[in-house]
């Protein structure tokens, strides 16, 4: 059985900044394609940054380029979302996922990921 124990969220103001970790049982981070997804209330569940197994090839999507950072660190085995500028938009409860696929892209359809999160909310003040 695949955990995957997230941590960082919280209350920031508008333009603050925020940094979310995940860190996977049973696997090294870099034998895992992973990925951020993000759900706010009454919207469906939406990807925010991944990037594939193995590799360093990270994949935003449009609304956090620019603003967010994805990064592995292999020696703590841990996965991070760099969140800057942040935006009350930004408010939502926010998933790392997990897949062993070992594909050539960034997997960012939430059915293509294995494992979850339990979730941490973030959530951004105006």
């Amino acid at each position: 059985q695949v955990r995957l124990v997230e941590s960082g969220g919280g209350l920031v103001q508008a333009g603050g900044s925020l940094r979310l970790s995940c860190v996977p049982s049973g696997r090294t981070v870099n034998t895992y394609a992973m990925g951020w997804f993000r759900r706010a209330p009454g919207k469906e569940r939406e990807f925010v940054a991944g990037d594939r197994w193995g590799g360093t090839s990270p994949y935003y999507a449009d609304s956090v380029k620019g603003r967010f950072t994805i990064s592995k660190d292999n020696a703590k085995n841990t996965l991070y979302l760099q969140m800057d500028s942040l935006k009350p938009e930004d408010t939502a409860t926010y998933y790392c996922a997990a897949s062993p696929r070992a594909t050539t892209t960034v997997l960012t359809a939430p059915n293509e990921y294995a494992y979850w999160g339990q979730g941490t909310q973030v959530t951004v003040s105006s």
